[in-house]
């Protein structure tokens, strides 16, 4: 089938180096923009949508407003990834491109549906600082062997459909990281770039602590810096688009730290979220401090 020229990802042993120093397309503010805005409506607003809008209109046996805002999440989603790996100036074969993207629909539609019927358990009642055995409305359910499809639905929505569907999504942007270097001056982020610097670090912090990836966010953030550094050795300097998203991750990263110290007191979530890595869940604390006060 050959192979897509999205750029030169995986070049021969001297390709990629020498292929560097031809000039870097334009800061993509286009694309920045369209992955900031659906980012905020369809993901981080869905939830906020759907417990916001009367629950009349989206009866608890239907798709709710935040399910058809998920769906288009899957839509628009994979296609702006296969625009920006289009203007990268790399290469990465067909098939790696294309198994990447289906596992990231794949796992962000697992989540669509544990999600969905999740949001309604809250408004029934569940408390997503507790675990699913703890819960007031799920402990009494009769046969007990009903809780254990529960956790099972916890399991695809939180485990595996995180896993396939930010794996694939973080390893698509480094990969188009790689190619964000050249030899000509350096590029600095435009206006255009720093107004969206807040908007979208903002997002990428809701989806780090939501999404419980802290170590797959932290993993691709040290690959960056070592890409960054072994470049930098070769007389390589980062363009606008790759400043823009480094910056981006060093962002994130300082609010989670502050995110983590706000709550690092917190018994009961303590609670919910043990072992080394503490990062509690926004939803979880809009359950526990929020929506009963």
């Amino acid at each position: 089938m050959g192979r897509v020229s999205f750029s030169r990802l995986f070049p021969p042993s001297t390709g990629h180096e020498a292929s560097a120093s031809t000039p870097q397309s334009q800061f993509h503010v286009d694309l920045w923009c369209y992955f900031t805005v659906q980012n905020w409506i369809l993901d981080f607003g869905r939830p906020i949508v759907m417990i916001i809008l009367p629950l009349e209109w989206f009866p608890l046996n239907k798709p709710s407003a935040g399910d058809y805002f998920h769906m288009a999440y899957n839509v628009i989603t994979p296609f702006l990834l296969l625009k920006l790996m289009e203007r990268s100036t790399t290469t990465l074969p067909r098939s790696a491109v294309y198994l990447s993207i289906i596992t990231f629909v794949m796992g962000a539609s697992i989540h669509l549906v544990g999600d969905s019927i999740n949001h309604r358990l809250i408004l029934s009642g569940y408390q997503n600082h507790l675990s699913v055995r703890e819960n007031p409305i799920i402990k009494d359910l009769k046969p007990a062997s009903l809780i254990d499809s529960f956790e099972l639905l916890y399991y695809y929505d939180e485990h595996l459909g995180h896993c396939m569907w930010y794996i694939p999504f973080f390893l698509i942007i480094f990969l188009y990281f790689t190619g964000c270097f050249t030899q000509a001056k350096e590029e600095k982020v435009p206006r255009s770039g720093w107004l969206l610097l807040g908007p979208s670090a903002i997002y990428y912090w809701y989806l780090v602590t939501e999404g419980q990836i802290f170590v797959l966010y932290v993993f691709t953030f040290f690959a960056m810096a070592a890409t960054v550094m072994r470049q930098k050795r070769m007389g390589y300097v980062l363009d606008s688009n790759g400043r823009f998203l480094l910056y981006n991750f060093i962002i994130t990263l300082g609010l989670v730290v502050v995110w983590v110290i706000y709550l690092w007191n917190d018994n009961v979530l303590r609670k919910k979220y043990p072992g080394i890595i503490y990062v509690p869940e926004p939803w979880s604390y809009y359950t526990l401090h929020i929506k009963g006060s």
